[in-house]
């Protein structure tokens, strides 16, 4: 150790020393079960444990690929993943931008509140909801639609063409007042003088945010797009499971209860450990391209 260095450690030291519960926090349960993922490429068989399992190489990765319920998983899971994309991602921008017009405090928190209230709720509550609102059996809105319309009832929650527009609503309704913080924090640190400066050239509202707003905060933006990208393979494990039944499981498997099916239903864990590891790399390669790609137009990015 350098004099430099041992300087550098006698006068932070303390500081040091409030690391560690963070550094072993990470090596504990997030770098030491990484170990578990040699099971992927093994045969776990819980008789002969960890170590004794035989080695399979790459058998596991192979059978999945070449399964018949790959393209399915794959497709259902970016679509769920895409639509979320497409119409709650922005959802939460687009609140943001409309409570950062309101000028009446107490309506604004007011607002706020009712908002966030969802976030709060388990998904087991938000699926309980979900059944008394569409079930045919008394469901409120088939009793309704009934009454108005005359209309047959209609199979929301049975339905596969209707699976996907419920859970990207419930998605919105439940996240979009939560994930607007980040939002509303950017904007608190948009500078007023350029507001100001754009009224004097007779700016209109919707120019100031269009030429003032939304380029102040694009950073923040682009720095929870990347983050979502590195999320496209992870469509919400609770949603989907209390959401799926037999009728709309052609529409709704996806990986992470293909995962949950095999691992823990049928017992075949090396085989959910290589189908997990690959949802997780696609995870990574995204976040370092979608990364690569914000640094390359001039933005930050993450890392």
């Amino acid at each position: 150790m350098t004099m430099k260095m041992k300087r550098t450690w006698r006068r932070y030291k303390w500081l040091y020393v409030m690391l560690l519960p963070g550094i072993l926090y990470y090596l504990v349960f997030k770098f030491g079960p990484m170990f578990g993922l040699l099971a992927a490429f093994k045969e776990y068989q819980p008789m002969k444990g960890f170590f004794g399992s035989p080695w399979v190489g790459f058998k596991h990765f192979i059978r999945f690929f070449s399964g018949n319920s790959f393209g399915r998983i794959l497709k259902n899971t970016l679509l769920i993943s895409a639509l979320n994309l497409v119409f709650y991602f922005p959802a939460p921008i687009i609140i943001a931008l409309l409570l950062n017009e309101v000028r009446v405090r107490w309506f604004k928190t007011t607002v706020q509140s009712v908002l966030y209230v969802p976030h709060f709720l388990s998904w087991v509550v938000i699926a309980g909801v979900s059944y008394a609102l569409l079930t045919t059996d008394g469901g409120v809105l088939n009793n309704l639609i009934v009454s108005v319309t005359g209309r047959k009832e209609i199979n929301f929650l049975g339905s596969e063409k209707w699976f996907y527009p419920l859970v990207v609503f419930q998605n919105i309704w439940k996240e979009s007042g939560w994930g607007t913080i980040i939002f509303m924090a950017a904007l608190a640190g948009v500078d007023i003088q350029m507001y100001e400066a754009a009224k004097l050239d007779g700016a209109s509202r919707f120019q100031q945010i269009l030429y003032i707003t939304l380029p102040s905060i694009r950073s923040t933006i682009i720095t929870m797009l990347i983050l979502r990208l590195g999320k496209v393979m992870e469509t919400g494990f609770d949603q989907i499971l209390l959401m799926q039944n037999s009728m709309n499981r052609n529409v709704a498997e996806v990986i992470d209860t293909y995962v949950y099916s095999m691992g823990m239903k049928n017992g075949q864990l090396s085989f959910a450990t290589a189908v997990g590891l690959f949802k997780s790399l696609v995870g990574l390669i995204l976040v370092l391209t979608s990364d690569r790609i914000a640094k390359h137009v001039g933005d930050d990015g993450i890392l």
